[in-house]
C-alpha cells in the first residue's frame, strides 16, 4: 500500500483552500498555513464562470456557492456616456452550453464555502511563511515565529507577494500594469427603481472602465471602476478610497453610474499589479499555484477561476503518483502553464481593448463586435467559449 503524502500549502486563500479540499477528497493529508489572524475576504465580488463552477462541483461545494450566488440572465457592454449597448449574449444559457451556469458572488462567500468543506482542523493562523526550500527527502517551510513544518511536498498559494516564490525563484516585483480600480458595495434595496438592473453590465469609455453585478442573491450590487493612471499605487484591497475623487474621475460618464457611485458609502481603492509569466513553478518539492504562479488582470475574470483549477489538476497529479511526488509537480505544471499563460495575456489585450481613448478607435472596435454577432450570435463577450468548456476534473490530466 502507497504511502499517504503529507502536502503543506501556505495560503489560506481561494486557490489555496481549493487545493486542500482537493486533496482531502483523494485521501492526501494537507495542512494550510495563513499568515492572517482569521480567513476573511474584503467585501468584494468575484465571477465564476462555467469553468470555475464545474471545478467547485468536483470539489463537492457548488451547491453551497449556488445558494449565496446570483446569476444574471445576459452580460451587457454599454458606451460610457450615452449608455448605448455595444454588445450583449445570453448567459442564462451557459448552463446548457459550457456544462455550469456563470455566477457572480461575494468573495467572502466563495471562501467560507471552501473552508466549511475542509474544516478547521488543517488550517492553522498567524503563520506568516519567510522560507522554503526543497532537497531530495522532502520540502521545508519556515515561519516568522521560528517554527517550521517539513512535508512531501509545498504548495505556494500566498499571493501575488509570495514567499514561496521568492525563495524558489529569487525577488521579483510584480509590475504595476498603469491601472488603478475603486470598488464598492451597495444593499440594492437602497438604489432607485430601475437604477441596476440585475444584467451584468460594463461600460466602456476613454481610458477607463466600469463594470457592475449583483452578489449574495442580489442582495448587493458590486461595483468596479478602472482608470488608466501613471501613478503609482500600493497594491492593496484594504485601502480605503475617497468617493469625491471617483465621482470626479467619472465626471461626464452616464448619470446612472454617478448615482449608483453616489448612493455608496464605501469604496476601495487599489493598484493592479500583475508578473510576467513563468516558465516553471516548480523546484524540486515546492511549487505554486493561483497568483503566486500566474498574477492576472481581472478582464477575462479569470483570476480565482484559475487559481481553482490548479488546485484540482494538483490534486489528480499527485493522487496518480503518490510515491514520486517530483514528478507528479512536474506534469502539473506541464499541464496548466499554457492555459494560465494564455489567459494571463489575453487579459492584458483585454484591458486595453476596454479602454480606447479615440472616438475611432471606439467606433472601430464597436462594429468589429457588431459584425462579429450577426455572423455568430451565440459567441461569448471575449470569445472565451475555449475558457468556459475546460473542466478541470476531465481536461487537467
Amino acid at each position: 500500500m502507497a504511502r499517504v503524502p503529507k502536502i503543506a500549502i501556505i495560503g489560506g486563500g481561494i486557490g489555496g483552500l481549493a487545493a486542500a479540499r482537493a486533496l482531502q477528497l483523494r485521501g492526501i493529508e494537507v495542512t494550510v498555513h495563513e499568515q492572517a489572524p482569521r480567513l476573511s475576504e474584503v467585501g468584494a465580488g468575484v465571477v465564476t464562470t462555467p469553468n470555475a463552477m464545474k471545478a467547485l462541483r468536483a470539489l463537492g461545494v457548488e451547491d453551497a456557492v449556488l445558494a449565496s450566488a446570483f446569476a444574471s440572465r445576459r452580460q451587457v457592454v454599454r458606451s460610457w456616456r450615452s449608455g448605448r449597448i455595444i454588445d450583449q449574449t445570453r448567459l442564462d444559457r451557459y448552463r446548457d452550453r459550457f456544462g455550469a451556469p456563470f455566477c457572480t458572488m461575494h468573495r467572502g462567500d466563495l471562501l467560507e464555502a471552501l473552508r466549511a468543506a475542509v474544516g478547521d482542523a488543517p488550517i492553522r493562523l498567524n503563520a506568516r511563511c519567510v522560507e522554503v526550500s526543497s532537497d531530495a527527502r522532502g520540502a521545508h517551510a519556515r515561519f516568522a515565529d521560528g517554527s517550521a513544518v517539513e512535508a512531501d511536498a509545498i504548495v505556494g498559494a500566498d499571493g501575488i507577494h509570495s514567499a514561496v516564490r521568492t525563495s524558489l525563484f529569487g525577488a521579483e516585483h510584480p509590475r504595476f500594469t498603469g491601472y488603478v480600480c475603486w470598488r464598492g458595495l451597495v444593499a440594492t434595496d437602497r438604489l432607485p427603481q430601475g437604477l441596476a438592473p440585475p444584467d451584468m453590465t460594463a461600460w466602456w469609455g476613454p481610458h477607463g472602465h466600469v463594470v457592475h453585478y449583483h452578489v449574495r442573491r442580489g442582495e448587493l450590487l458590486n461595483w468596479v471602476a478602472h482608470t488608466e493612471t501613471v501613478a503609482w499605487t500600493e497594491e492593496s484591497w484594504s485601502r480605503e478610497g475617497d468617493m469625491d475623487e471617483v465621482m470626479r474621475t467619472y465626471a461626464g460618464w452616464n448619470p446612472k453610474l454617478l448615482a449608483l457611485f453616489a448612493a455608496t458609502e464605501r469604496c476601495y481603492k487599489w493598484a493592479l499589479y500583475d508578473r510576467e509569466p513563468l516558465d516553471h513553478w516548480t523546484v524540486g518539492r515546492a511549487t505554486l499555484l493561483g497568483d503566486s504562479a500566474h498574477a492576472m488582470l481581472p478582464y477575462l475574470a479569470q483570476g480565482a477561476a484559475q487559481a481553482i483549477e490548479d488546485g484540482c489538476v494538483l490534486a489528480s497529479e499527485i493522487a496518480r503518483t503518490p510515491d514520486d511526488i517530483a514528478t507528479a509537480l512536474q506534469r502539473y505544471e506541464a499541464l496548466r502553464i499554457p492555459r494560465t499563460r494564455r489567459i494571463q495575456l489575453g487579459a492584458r489585450a483585454r484591458g486595453r481593448d476596454n479602454h480606447l481613448p479615440s472616438a475611432w478607435a471606439r467606433l472601430k472596435r464597436d462594429t468589429r463586435l457588431a459584425l462579429r454577432r450577426w455572423f455568430r450570435p451565440n459567441a461569448t463577450l471575449h470569445q472565451a467559449e475555449w475558457i468556459f468548456a475546460y473542466d478541470a476534473a476531465r481536461d487537467g490530466g
